[in-house]
Protein backbone atom coordinates (compact mmCIF):
# COMPACT_ATOMS: atom_id res chain seq x y z
CA UNK A 1 0.00 0.00 0.00
CA UNK A 2 2.68 2.52 0.53
CA UNK A 3 4.27 1.68 -2.54
CA UNK A 4 1.26 2.34 -4.60
CA UNK A 5 0.82 5.42 -2.30
CA UNK A 6 4.25 7.07 -3.31
CA UNK A 7 2.85 5.95 -7.11
CA UNK A 8 -0.01 7.95 -7.25
CA UNK A 9 1.70 11.10 -5.01
CA UNK A 10 4.34 10.87 -8.26
CA UNK A 11 1.32 10.60 -11.34
CA UNK A 12 -0.69 13.56 -9.42
CA UNK A 13 2.89 15.58 -9.25
CA UNK A 14 3.32 14.63 -13.29
CA UNK A 15 -0.79 15.82 -14.04
CA UNK A 16 -0.13 18.97 -12.21
CA UNK A 17 2.87 19.30 -14.07
CA UNK A 18 1.40 18.91 -17.63
CA UNK A 19 -1.89 21.18 -16.22
CA UNK A 20 0.59 24.06 -15.12
CA UNK A 21 2.23 24.04 -18.78
CA UNK A 22 -1.08 23.61 -20.67
CA UNK A 23 -1.96 26.12 -19.21
CA UNK A 24 1.15 28.46 -20.15
CA UNK A 25 0.80 27.83 -23.28
CA UNK A 26 -2.53 28.51 -23.77
CA UNK A 27 -2.02 32.02 -21.75
CA UNK A 28 0.98 33.06 -24.78
CA UNK A 29 -1.50 31.71 -27.40
CA UNK A 30 -4.15 33.91 -25.86
CA UNK A 31 -1.85 36.88 -25.84
CA UNK A 32 -0.51 36.35 -29.31
CA UNK A 33 3.40 35.29 -28.12
CA UNK A 34 4.84 32.95 -29.75
CA UNK A 35 5.40 29.53 -27.67
CA UNK A 36 9.12 29.23 -26.99
CA UNK A 37 9.20 32.96 -26.34
CA UNK A 38 10.99 34.64 -23.11
CA UNK A 39 8.72 36.71 -21.25
CA UNK A 40 10.81 39.80 -20.44
CA UNK A 41 10.89 41.18 -16.60
CA UNK A 42 9.39 44.04 -18.39
CA UNK A 43 6.37 42.60 -19.20
CA UNK A 44 3.20 44.35 -17.69
CA UNK A 45 4.94 47.72 -17.17
CA UNK A 46 3.42 50.65 -19.55
CA UNK A 47 4.73 51.62 -22.50
CA UNK A 48 6.66 55.03 -22.80
CA UNK A 49 4.40 57.81 -23.89
CA UNK A 50 6.10 60.92 -25.73
CA UNK A 51 4.47 63.11 -23.03
CA UNK A 52 6.67 61.20 -20.44
CA UNK A 53 10.12 61.37 -22.20
CA UNK A 54 12.88 63.79 -22.82
CA UNK A 55 13.83 63.04 -26.27
CA UNK A 56 17.40 64.48 -26.65
CA UNK A 57 19.94 64.27 -29.39
CA UNK A 58 23.62 64.07 -28.62
CA UNK A 59 25.18 66.62 -31.23
CA UNK A 60 28.73 65.10 -30.82
CA UNK A 61 28.14 62.32 -34.17
CA UNK A 62 30.72 60.73 -35.90
CA UNK A 63 31.13 60.83 -39.52
CA UNK A 64 31.82 57.60 -42.08
CA UNK A 65 31.38 56.90 -45.34
CA UNK A 66 29.35 60.28 -46.35
CA UNK A 67 27.05 60.05 -43.49
CA UNK A 68 26.87 61.58 -40.12
CA UNK A 69 26.17 59.47 -37.04
CA UNK A 70 24.44 60.52 -33.95
CA UNK A 71 23.01 58.96 -31.27
CA UNK A 72 19.07 60.04 -30.27
CA UNK A 73 18.21 59.67 -26.46
CA UNK A 74 14.67 58.83 -24.79
CA UNK A 75 15.41 60.05 -20.59
CA UNK A 76 11.83 58.90 -18.63
CA UNK A 77 10.77 61.68 -16.69
CA UNK A 78 7.73 59.91 -14.93
CA UNK A 79 7.46 58.70 -11.58
CA UNK A 80 6.99 55.34 -12.71
CA UNK A 81 9.50 52.72 -14.90
CA UNK A 82 8.08 51.90 -18.38
CA UNK A 83 8.96 49.84 -21.35
CA UNK A 84 10.67 50.75 -24.86
CA UNK A 85 10.30 48.65 -28.12
CA UNK A 86 10.98 48.85 -31.28
CA UNK A 87 11.60 51.94 -34.24
CA UNK A 88 11.21 55.48 -33.42
CA UNK A 89 9.48 57.76 -36.25
CA UNK A 90 11.57 60.30 -37.73
CA UNK A 91 11.76 62.96 -40.01
CA UNK A 92 13.49 66.29 -40.75
CA UNK A 93 11.41 69.38 -40.35
CA UNK A 94 10.84 73.26 -40.84
CA UNK A 95 10.75 75.90 -38.39
CA UNK A 96 7.23 75.93 -39.11
CA UNK A 97 6.81 72.14 -38.42
CA UNK A 98 6.21 71.13 -41.90
CA UNK A 99 7.92 68.11 -42.54
CA UNK A 100 10.73 67.86 -45.45
CA UNK A 101 11.04 64.27 -47.72
CA UNK A 102 11.05 60.85 -46.51
CA UNK A 103 10.67 59.53 -43.23
CA UNK A 104 13.67 57.72 -41.54
CA UNK A 105 14.06 53.84 -43.04
CA UNK A 106 14.62 51.34 -40.37
CA UNK A 107 18.41 49.82 -40.34
CA UNK A 108 18.37 46.50 -38.57
CA UNK A 109 21.73 46.69 -37.10
CA UNK A 110 20.17 44.64 -34.33
CA UNK A 111 16.84 42.87 -33.47
CA UNK A 112 14.31 44.84 -31.56
CA UNK A 113 13.97 44.29 -27.64
CA UNK A 114 12.21 45.40 -24.85
CA UNK A 115 13.86 47.75 -22.89
CA UNK A 116 12.59 48.64 -19.50
CA UNK A 117 13.57 52.60 -18.31
CA UNK A 118 13.44 53.14 -14.39
CA UNK A 119 12.07 56.38 -12.84
CA UNK A 120 12.97 59.43 -12.64
CA UNK A 121 12.92 59.04 -9.04
CA UNK A 122 15.13 56.13 -9.21
CA UNK A 123 17.98 58.05 -11.39
CA UNK A 124 18.92 59.76 -8.48
CA UNK A 125 19.15 63.16 -10.11
CA UNK A 126 20.22 61.23 -13.90
CA UNK A 127 23.72 61.61 -12.52
CA UNK A 128 24.19 57.89 -11.72
CA UNK A 129 20.81 56.91 -12.98
CA UNK A 130 20.68 57.53 -16.69
CA UNK A 131 22.21 54.34 -18.07
CA UNK A 132 19.26 52.79 -16.15
CA UNK A 133 16.10 55.57 -17.51
CA UNK A 134 17.83 56.44 -20.76
CA UNK A 135 16.91 54.54 -24.32
CA UNK A 136 18.85 55.30 -27.60
CA UNK A 137 18.92 54.71 -31.52
CA UNK A 138 21.63 55.53 -33.58
CA UNK A 139 20.71 57.77 -36.28
CA UNK A 140 22.16 57.65 -39.35
CA UNK A 141 21.71 61.51 -41.34
CA UNK A 142 23.00 60.67 -44.86
CA UNK A 143 24.64 63.62 -46.55
CA UNK A 144 22.78 65.47 -48.71
CA UNK A 145 25.42 66.02 -51.45
CA UNK A 146 25.12 61.55 -52.34
CA UNK A 147 22.26 62.39 -53.82
CA UNK A 148 21.46 63.91 -57.44
CA UNK A 149 20.08 67.49 -56.55
CA UNK A 150 17.12 66.42 -58.49
CA UNK A 151 16.48 63.83 -56.39
CA UNK A 152 17.22 65.54 -53.20
CA UNK A 153 16.14 68.78 -53.47
CA UNK A 154 18.33 70.17 -50.61
CA UNK A 155 17.18 72.06 -47.55
CA UNK A 156 18.08 73.35 -44.14
CA UNK A 157 15.47 71.68 -41.47
CA UNK A 158 15.31 73.21 -38.47
CA UNK A 159 15.36 70.00 -36.70
CA UNK A 160 14.16 66.34 -35.96
CA UNK A 161 9.88 65.48 -35.41
CA UNK A 162 10.28 62.17 -33.10
CA UNK A 163 7.94 59.93 -32.33
CA UNK A 164 8.83 57.46 -29.92
CA UNK A 165 8.31 54.17 -30.81
CA UNK A 166 4.02 52.87 -30.23
CA UNK A 167 3.30 56.43 -29.66
CA UNK A 168 1.41 58.88 -32.05
CA UNK A 169 2.05 61.60 -30.46
CA UNK A 170 5.30 63.22 -31.51
CA UNK A 171 7.76 65.88 -30.15
CA UNK A 172 10.37 68.50 -31.98
CA UNK A 173 14.13 68.23 -31.15
CA UNK A 174 16.14 71.08 -32.39
CA UNK A 175 19.08 70.88 -34.98
CA UNK A 176 19.69 72.88 -37.81
CA UNK A 177 21.25 70.40 -40.59
CA UNK A 178 20.75 69.84 -44.52
CA UNK A 179 18.49 67.88 -45.69
CA UNK A 180 15.84 66.57 -48.46
CA UNK A 181 12.66 67.91 -49.20
CA UNK A 182 12.17 65.69 -52.18
CA UNK A 183 10.71 62.15 -50.98
CA UNK A 184 12.92 60.24 -53.39
CA UNK A 185 15.84 60.07 -51.14
CA UNK A 186 16.14 58.26 -47.80
CA UNK A 187 18.67 60.58 -46.05
CA UNK A 188 17.28 59.43 -42.62
CA UNK A 189 18.26 55.80 -40.76
CA UNK A 190 17.40 54.97 -37.39
CA UNK A 191 17.90 51.46 -35.57
CA UNK A 192 16.10 49.74 -32.98
CA UNK A 193 15.92 51.26 -29.50
CA UNK A 194 18.33 49.49 -27.34
CA UNK A 195 19.64 50.46 -23.33
CA UNK A 196 21.52 54.06 -23.14
CA UNK A 197 24.92 54.67 -24.76
CA UNK A 198 26.78 57.46 -24.74
CA UNK A 199 27.74 57.78 -28.52
CA UNK A 200 27.41 56.42 -32.07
Amino acid sequence: MRHLSARRRSLRHRALGWIGAFSLISTLAIAGIPEGTTLSSGAGLPACTTANLDVWLNTSGSGAAGSSYYTLNFTNLSAHACTLHGYPGISGVTQAGIQLGSAAGRNPAHAPALVTLTSAKSANGFQDGIDHNTATVVLQITVADNFPTSACSPITAAGLRVYPPGQKESTVVPFPFVACANSASVYLHTEAVQKYVAGP
